[in-house]
């Protein structure tokens, strides 16, 4: 047991090192910590696509029963959020009654399903818009999150 506690931070030791990864980075180049934490929560998803984006965390891109998703890691394997697209029928009733009521004629261009590490489970609507969309988040029960 200690064997193995002594093995596993290492390896966070070293994905800790790893923090100094570059953009350009490719698949086989992601910090093992993230890796670890990735493997931890999907266990069974062995070949997601990798990406640094533009806030510096690593997004993985991977399918769990046909469906996409994507989640995202700090380069010290800290779990950030999962999001998966789902359709406008699957959102709560309670969702659907406040976009009815507050947004009736505004057009709905995407709805994503996110789990987040600080704001916890929310669905997040897109609204057409000129310009840039306009993104509101719910929980579950209608609420917005501001």
């Amino acid at each position: 047991m200690k064997n193995v506690s002594v093995l596993i931070l290492g390896l966070l030791c070293f994905g800790i090192l790893s923090c100094q990864e570059k953009k350009e980075e490719k698949n086989n180049e992601v910090p093992q910590a993230v890796w670890l934490s990735f493997q931890k929560k999907y266990p069974g998803e062995d070949d997601p696509d990798w990406k640094l984006d533009d806030h510096g965390y690593w997004e993985s891109h991977f399918k769990q029963d046909g469906e996409k998703y994507r989640a995202d890691f700090k380069a010290d394997g800290t779990w950030v959020e999962t999001e998966n697209d789902i359709k406008k029928k699957n959102l709560p009733e309670a969702i659907k009654k406040v976009i009815k009521e507050k947004y009736p004629d505004e057009k709905i261009t995407e709805v994503e399903h996110v789990l987040n590490a600080e704001k916890g489970e929310f669905y997040d609507v897109e609204f057409k818009r000129k310009g840039k969309n306009m993104d509101i988040m719910f929980r579950k029960d209608g609420s917005i999150i501001e």
